[in-house]
């Protein structure tokens, strides 16, 4: 297997090409466009590599896309009604074996003002400069709950417990509002970064709160039919999320938490759910603006960047974000039979693979890469824990495919550039590389050309520690 490993990374470095993917998850189904609040963009798993902390792996889940920083005066809260979950499957049965579940509280503490004769509530969430929490009007805090084994019917639940309490809240810092109502955001939003505690996992670290987008993406152009050079410098381009903001739920665990001696390998995903059944008050309250009641219906899922935009078709992407990885056989035909590579083919004249049924891109996306990362079936994001960490001056943002395996598609780092690595693959760089394996090279005649969305990215746009994604942009000054 480490022979097999050696192997892709050698050949795919000799390759190094760059590819235009479109997007990540942001509004990427039609019933998300509607609920952004439950909106996964993005989900990140690697070893960390923070000194020192290489026997843990990070977990990052983005919710609630394209957050404008002047996006006052409410900003940004998650919903308190959903689920927002990370699912760790670690036996390849494509059922999560373990489950982050995260759930959100709002309220307000009814600061007001003396008017003539009245005290009248303000109209904002913030009373002045924030140095005390006796100017924060509303305060949102979180909970995180691991679920062992099938989410639908588990075999026990652990909470885990805030080391600097010993409770079981943890603040949420507000957003970022400007310079005036905090004068040093990051030191702020440092101090929302929990020592936590879960029994039978151990101990590490959560943070909850607005960063950075940390996706890089030509995003208008792109969609535009990919309106400009797919095979220019691979910097010629804007990105287009770079005054954006998006809400982390950051997490770091022990590796032993994860896999529970069943391999090295695990899978991962994150999902949001909402209660069934909604019904709108006609006398809504800032707490309870609508009735919600039932169980918890998923909505949202994310494993591997990219699925649900450029591979699951329109009529089912509504159903990819409801289902679960173990039942992704009814979806198979979109990953066996990629409309994309044809879609380029008619705008650009480059040829689409031709090895139909793509078992290459079955390996890429379904079942993991042999000899790195395999396990079990389902669509979902894989890492093999066993495999050394890379530091962040020494990684390649092309990862696995740029000779670094400790990158995408082995996990997801926030250097990784996956709009540049995920296309060559369904173009068929894999034929080229692993000859016999899937394919052929001549199944894949343009698997090798130089596409380029052109939005660079690599680890020194991110901190080298826990949470990683950097502070959050301000709403003020302009």
């Amino acid at each position: 297997m480490k022979s097999m490993a050696l192997r892709i990374s050698l050949v795919l470095l000799a390759l190094l090409i760059t590819a235009p993917l479109l997007a990540s998850s942001h509004r990427e189904a039609p019933f998300l466009t509607e609920n952004p609040k439950v909106d996964g963009t993005d989900f990140y798993m690697f070893r960390s590599y923070e000194p020192g902390r290489e026997g843990f792996v990070t977990l990052i889940a983005n919710y609630l896309p394209l957050q404008d920083a002047y996006g006052g005066p409410n900003y940004f809260t998650l919903d308190p009604n959903a689920h927002y979950a990370i699912h760790i499957d670690n036996d390849g049965d494509g059922i999560e074996n373990l489950s982050f579940v995260f759930q959100t509280r709002t309220f307000i503490q009814g600061i007001a003002l003396p008017i003539g004769d009245a005290t009248v509530p303000i109209p904002l969430i913030q009373a002045g400069p924030v140095t005390t929490s006796a100017v924060i009007n509303r305060i949102e805090t979180f909970g995180l709950n691991l679920v062992r084994g099938d989410r639908t019917n588990p075999t026990g639940v652990d909470t885990a417990v805030n080391l600097a309490t010993s409770g079981t809240r943890f603040g949420k810092p507000l957003d970022n509002i400007g310079a005036k109502t905090f004068p040093n955001y990051a030191n702020y939003a440092s101090l929302y970064v929990h020592d936590m505690s879960i029994p039978g996992c151990g101990d590490g670290r959560v943070f909850v709160g607005q960063r950075k987008d940390p996706f890089v993406v030509n995003l208008g152009e792109t969609f535009d039919l990919v309106n400009y050079n797919p095979v220019g410098a691979p910097d010629s381009q804007s990105d287009d999320l770079a005054f954006a903001n998006v809400t982390a739920l950051a997490l770091e665990v022990p590796i032993d938490c994860l896999t529970q001696g069943r391999g090295d390998v695990i899978g991962g995903w994150t999902t949001a759910s909402l209660p069934r059944f909604r019904q709108l008050r006609n006398d809504p309250t800032f707490m309870m603006p609508a009735f919600e009641s039932g169980d918890m219906v998923q909505v949202s899922r994310l494993g591997m960047p990219l699925v649900n935009e450029v591979v699951i078709g329109l009529p089912d992407k509504n159903l990819f974000n409801a289902a679960r990885p173990d039942g992704d056989a009814a979806l198979a035909t979109y990953v066996t039979n990629p409309t994309l590579p044809a879609l380029l083919e008619v705008l650009f004249g480059v040829r689409a693979p031709t090895n139909l049924p793509r078992t290459d891109l079955v390996a890429a996306f379904v079942t993991g890469l042999p000899g790195v990362n395999e396990l079990g079936f389902g669509e979902m994001q894989r890492l093999n824990t066993s495999i050394p960490v890379t530091p962040a001056a020494e990684q390649n943002n092309l990862g696995v495919l740029g000779g670094d395996n400790a990158g995408f598609p082995n996990g997801r780092r926030p250097g990784d550039d996956v709009v540049d690595s995920a296309l060559r693959v369904a173009m068929g760089v894999l034929c080229h590389a692993l000859p016999g394996a899937f394919c052929e090279p001549a199944d894949a005649p343009d698997g090798t050309l130089p596409y380029t969305d052109g939005a660079y990215i690599d680890s020194s746009f991110f901190d080298n520690s826990f949470p990683y994604l950097v502070t959050p942009l301000a709403g003020s000054p302009n």
